[in-house]
């Protein structure tokens, strides 16, 4: 649907025959992860050197891009069940949208429509939600899931003016990556502690600024969520999560949400 052989893609099957969006994609991540840019995640660098990237390119925001979407991103999970718990098997996944997909005025408009597109993904879900993962955004052991698999997932758009960790080029992307990996590599041990601790000092040097006070630890006293879409500039934040893990009452509130209303004579618009 967008051009490109199968939703799951290499970084290297990019290549000039690619639609050129998709090539203006990788060239905006090489001029930030390539040679010594500074950037923050010394992972994401790893990746891009080895070329262990993977890559879904998503043309429109319709359902047929978020069906395509689905389909790679279930791709992905099957990959990622097979990792041997090697660094150059650990392969990133970068979702990659058209600017015909979206073009916010705003980082809130960015970020409201990435979480639009994740509960899209979660409706289209066959799996249940793993019962190990909190249901509830705002819960320490919440995350992600997709086909019974928790995930981490950043987004980065090209409004992040102060956190350039988060603007990684043109387009607006998600990052994202098997929950458990962090924990192997970055969790609460010792070690994991010291490479988060290098990490985000590396990002204020990139940045300019303190990290974001919302960076936490898995299943401390953090809300995942925050950390998908921080904002711009450091502050406290009280908002709500626009994510709802899906259940027999969600089910039915939003298929009568949908539904056209008997109350009047009037022909529902399509």
């Amino acid at each position: 649907m967008n051009g490109l052989s199968s939703p799951l893609m290499t970084q290297s099957e990019i290549c000039n025959e690619s639609p050129p969006w998709c090539v203006e994609i990788l060239r905006d991540l090489e001029s930030r992860l390539a040679g010594d840019s500074g950037f923050p995640c010394v992972f994401s660098k790893n990746a891009f050197k080895k070329k262990l990237i993977r890559f879904i390119f998503v043309a429109n925001a319709e359902s047929g891009g978020v069906q395509h979407l689905a389909e790679g991103l279930s791709q992905y999970v099957r990959l990622s069940r097979e990792w041997d718990g090697s660094l150059d098997t650990a392969y990133p996944l970068v979702v990659g949208f058209s600017r015909d997909a979206v073009a916010a005025d705003t980082a809130e408009g960015y970020d409201a429509f990435g979480w639009r597109i994740l509960q899209a993904l979660h409706d289209l879900d066959p799996a249940p939600w793993p019962s190990h993962v909190g249901q509830d955004a705002n819960a320490a052991d919440w995350s992600m899931c997709f086909n019974g698999m928790p995930l981490f997932v950043n987004m980065s758009h090209p409004l992040h003016q102060a956190r350039r960790s988060r603007h990684l080029g043109r387009h607006f992307l998600f990052v994202i990556n098997p929950r458990e990996r962090f924990d192997v590599f970055a969790g609460d041990t010792p070690g994991g502690r010291q490479v988060r601790t290098n990490i985000r000092q590396r990002i204020e040097r990139y940045d300019g600024q303190p990290h974001a006070p919302q960076l936490g630890f898995f299943g401390a006293d953090s809300r995942e969520w925050w950390q998908y879409s921080l904002l711009d500039h450091n502050g406290p934040r009280a908002d709500r999560c626009p994510f709802l893990v899906r259940t027999a009452t969600t089910s039915t509130a939003r298929a009568a949400a949908s539904a056209p209303s008997h109350a009047s004579n009037t022909t529902p618009t399509p």
